[in-house]
């Protein structure tokens, strides 16, 4: 299968690296910074491309993996005269109908995971989600995911909001404690370092138990000597100290309502 990159990021560098394991041909890469796009097409013996005009009928499926934002001005560039074609797109927010008038063979194909450039990922262990518009697209999506995972899902628009928005919660928010507790420790010359075997069994424990379940710490019993203390230690940061103080409040009233 033939499958050309819109998008040279986090995401589609994973992609890419994944599609070409997989024995795909990737015919091009294209990225608005010409060095983004040559950077991951060395990677993968592609054709680096910096514009849609550039853009060729080669590949059997066109993935679209760039900023939200982006993707109702991309699109039309990259369907135009290539109605015989499928195209994806990998946002978890958007729509699968934002494909819509542009073209007759879309879907979605959502990768579950956080991406870096910087790590690699076992993508044959990541969920992906599938959406389509007709059986033409959902054939070659599907043929395009088994491929790449052994997790495939097929799951609306709709729903897949909801998935991305758990995401956020599990992952991107989840990081920015880990941000803000490195804060406090390097601000005390203490490596973060000393957290990970704490972090590890956090993780560890939600494989077997609910996240309920694995809930431990001052808030659970609400003991407000601790969360008083622990407030006045982030007074120099009055955000942070009020998401402590908020936190602490949703996971008492989580426990609360099972007594």
């Amino acid at each position: 299968m033939k499958v050309t990159l819109i998008g040279a990021g986090n995401l589609a560098t994973s992609l890419a690296l994944a599609l070409k394991e997989a024995k795909c041909i990737i015919p091009q890469i294209y990225s608005r910074t010409t060095e983004s796009a040559e950077t991951l097409a060395r990677l993968v013996n592609s054709e680096p491309i910096n514009h849609f005009s550039m853009l060729s009928d080669d590949a059997d499926v066109y993935i679209i993996s760039i900023k939200d934002i982006a993707l109702e001005e991309v699109i039309p560039e990259v369907c135009k005269n290539r109605d015989d074609k499928v195209f994806l797109h990998t946002a978890g927010t958007m729509s699968v109908n934002c494909f819509e008038g542009w073209t007759t063979h879309y879907g979605v194909f959502y990768p579950m995971q956080t991406f870096s450039r910087e790590r690699r990922v076992k993508f044959k262990e990541i969920p992906v989600f599938l959406e389509y518009s007709d059986d033409i697209a959902r054939k070659r999506v599907d043929e395009l995911a088994r491929k790449l995972t052994n997790k495939v899902y097929y799951l609306s628009s709709e729903d897949r909001k909801y998935l991305h928005l758990s995401a956020v919660w599990a992952c991107n928010f989840v990081n920015h404690c880990y941000d803000i507790a490195s804060d406090i420790l390097s601000a005390h010359d203490i490596p973060f370092s000393v957290l990970l075997p704490l972090i590890d069994e956090t993780a560890r424990k939600v494989h077997s138990l609910t996240p309920r379940e694995a809930q431990t710490g001052p808030a659970v019993r609400f003991d407000e000597n601790v969360i008083e203390k622990q407030v006045k230690l982030m007074n120099e940061n009055a955000m942070e100290a009020q998401l402590y103080q908020l936190l602490s409040e949703s996971i008492h009233e989580k426990h609360k309502k099972e007594k």
